[in-house]
């Protein structure tokens, strides 16, 4: 899994490819609301300049994205 994917990249992408809205913020965690399979779903957002692998991952769990879907809209 490459590195560089920032928290303000993973916010846009989430709101332009999955419709996300961002709900709130709290310091530099912003929150994001998106209907997914019938069900609202949270993801927690932070605001760092580059995530690590597992907080990647962490978010696209909560946001109910596999893994494969992300890279697949990536390319």
């Amino acid at each position: 899994m490459p590195k560089g994917y920032s928290g303000i990249f993973i916010i846009k992408f989430l709101m332009k490819h999955f419709d996300f809205v961002v709900d709130r913020q709290k310091g530099s965690h912003v929150v994001l609301k998106g209907f997914r399979y019938g069900k609202i779903e949270t993801a927690v957002v932070p605001l760092h300049k580059e995530l690590s692998h597992g907080t990647l991952r962490s978010i696209l769990d909560m946001a109910k994205l596999e893994y494969s879907e992300f890279r697949k809209m990536m390319e």
